[in-house]
């Protein structure tokens, strides 16, 4: 990983323009990765711009007022994405994840990099710095930085914690070790506030999440003697209470919550696509299940976007297939 670290460092010091893009539905990790970047590069002298596919969550906003995220149109930004000189996709590592952008993307002369923590990346990029046993991208990024001799301070320590805490399951997640506690020291150390992002990630949400998520838990079922748990959230669901696919992020943790639990399901129904979240506990190798259905993830964490399907029909051949992984 140095050498990626410090081909990145070349890379940058020998460029001027920039984009930074990550996957539809932006998380914690991908948001925070990206700005903590794009304030290294600013405080750098670097032109660099946030563009992502997705409208950025209302609990991530605070990391927008750190630094500008836009939400891509092609009307509007077609021409920076043909200007870039760099682009930098964080916390994915397959350009159909990138969803409108992708082409644009994969046809510019700018480099391609890519730095994540998922497994198994495409070929695509001029640089990868992937790390499979970082609990989060915005370690990575934290590294890089840290290689890099750029400055820590606190709005950049606020998107790393929110990043790292984010995808380590507020640090109980199973790649949680020492090393991130340590980083997590220096990220207080240098001005995060816990309890403040904690609460604007967490304890931020609009009625009509809430209201979503009681309809959701409302529907829960097991199946395999209890070890299975799954969710479904229908297209009227989301119209009734006009929450969106955003509103679900988080949701699906609550599945591994009941006793005897091993593996949680959500199906979530949109227009002519279905999105099924995988969890798993220990050893099941959730993604191997997720691979069945043209998705991928982490081995407990994982996701799959599956088109032109019925919603009874998926929940039917998830669940049948799910009998193998318990």
């Amino acid at each position: 990983m140095i050498l990626q670290l410090e081909a990145l460092k070349t890379i940058i010091d020998s460029h001027e323009r920039f984009i930074l893009t990550s996957h539809v539905n932006p998380d914690g990790d991908s948001l925070g990765s990206e700005v903590a970047l794009a304030r290294y590069l600013k405080l750098a002298g670097k032109q660099v711009s946030i563009l992502n596919c997705d409208a950025t969550p209302e609990n991530y906003l605070f990391l927008h007022r750190l630094h500008p995220i836009l939400q891509f149109d092609p009307s509007q930004h077609k021409d920076i994405i043909d200007n870039a000189e760099v682009i930098i996709l964080t916390d994915v590592n397959h350009p159909d994840r990138i969803a409108a952008m992708g082409p644009l993307v994969m046809e510019s002369q700018a480099l391609k990099i890519c730095i994540d923590h998922h497994p198994e990346p495409g070929k695509f990029a001029d640089l990868y710095l992937i790390d499979e046993q970082s609990p989060a991208t915005g370690e990575i990024i934290y590294y890089f930085i840290s290689m890099a001799g750029g400055t820590i301070d606190q709005s950049t320590a606020t998107a790393l914690y929110t990043a790292i805490m984010t995808d380590t399951g507020s640090f109980r997640f199973q790649k949680t070790d020492p090393e991130v506690h340590t980083i997590a020291t220096h990220l207080l150390q240098a001005g995060a506030d816990p309890v403040a992002i904690y609460e604007q990630v967490y304890e931020h949400s609009s009625a009509k999440r809430v209201r979503l998520l009681g309809m959701a838990l409302s529907g829960l079922q097991t199946s395999y003697d209890g070890k299975v748990a799954y969710i479904v959230i229908t297209r009227e669901m989301f119209e009734t209470t006009g929450a969106s696919e955003n509103d679900t992020d988080s949701f699906v943790p609550y599945t591994l919550t009941i006793d005897g639990v091993q593996v949680g399901l959500m199906f979530s129904e949109m227009g002519n696509l279905i999105k099924v979240s995988f969890r798993s506990k220990g050893e099941i190798p959730i993604n191997e299940l997720a691979k069945e259905f043209g998705g991928n993830g982490h081995k407990n964490a994982a996701g799959a976007r599956i088109s032109n399907a019925k919603l009874d029909e998926i929940v039917l051949q998830v669940l049948k297939q799910a009998g193998k992984y318990i």
